[in-house]
């Protein structure tokens, strides 16, 4: 939508998962090479990652989006656009605790997530852990970076907990999933999502709340960024921060989340 606002060619390519940080090098040179003026990219957990991205930012504008590379000290320099991953993560749990009235006394937890060495995940991580201190619930165990043949019985062979946390779509559809098997002993989910599949979880009572980040919001965002700054590789774009919805099933067809709905479904 940015783009046909701004009148700009967009060019999207999907490398798919398990990308090192080499290979998302050479998929931005390959795009600088072929005249690109800017790009948007998510970057690859790792201080290797954010070092190749300064480089690359030398050449053309370079945006983030999701998740800032690596958590150097220099990590400022490096416009993002993203969440307020930990805010993600204390809302998640102050839903856990209006479930029952803040008395989780002696409950336990599970954690999932799909890289758990994600930025954006250790902050959600820890934005859910400190929203619980003091309240008596223990964290039992913590999945990550699960392989994709084990992912279908993973979460079955886990101790039974009262609580699972997703942390991202892939988990919280993995999460529902296993709870539609009853593979999760009875444990109540709650996640972060983006996903018609999620949406479904939530409205068939496999997970008990939804947060879902504002995607559009974030490529409409990192896109402006980026028109921005052709021309301009020595102009700092700025960083932004996008908001979040927490979605129930009782108001998940409400009129002010029809539109959240509609984009992701696209």
């Amino acid at each position: 939508m940015a783009a046909q606002d701004e009148e700009i060619a967009l060019f999207i390519v999907n490398m798919g998962e398990g990308l090192t940080a080499e290979e998302e090098k050479e998929a931005i040179e390959n795009e600088i090479a072929n005249g690109a003026d800017a790009v948007i990219v998510q970057p690859v957990p790792g201080e290797d990652t954010q070092e190749m991205i300064r480089r690359l930012k030398k050449k053309v504008p370079i945006i983030l989006v999701e998740d800032s590379a690596g958590g150097g000290t220099k990590e400022a320099d490096l416009p993002v656009v993203k969440l307020d991953d930990r805010a993600v993560g204390q809302a998640l749990a102050e839903e856990l605790l209006k479930d029952y009235n803040g008395k989780v006394q002696g409950k336990t937890l599970g954690l999932v997530s799909g890289c758990g060495t994600s930025k954006a995940i250790q902050e959600r991580k820890k934005g859910i852990i400190s929203a619980l201190e003091g309240m008596g619930v223990k964290v039992v165990w913590e999945v990550t970076d699960s392989s994709k043949g084990e992912e279908d019985e993973i979460l079955e062979r886990k101790s039974k907990v009262d609580f699972v946390a997703a942390l991202d779509n892939h988990s919280l559809v993995l999460a529902g999933r296993a709870a539609a098997a009853n593979n999760l002993h009875g444990a109540l989910v709650y996640g972060v999502g983006n996903s018609m599949e999620a949406v479904y979880c939530l409205d068939t009572d496999y997970v008990q709340c939804l947060i879902a980040p504002d995607d559009f919001d974030m490529g409409y965002q990192s896109l402006l960024g980026a028109a921005k700054s052709f021309g301009h590789i020595f102009r700092r774009a700025k960083s932004r921060t996008v908001g979040y919805t927490v979605m129930r099933k009782e108001n998940l067809f409400s009129k002010e989340n029809q539109e959240i709905l509609f984009t992701m479904s696209q």
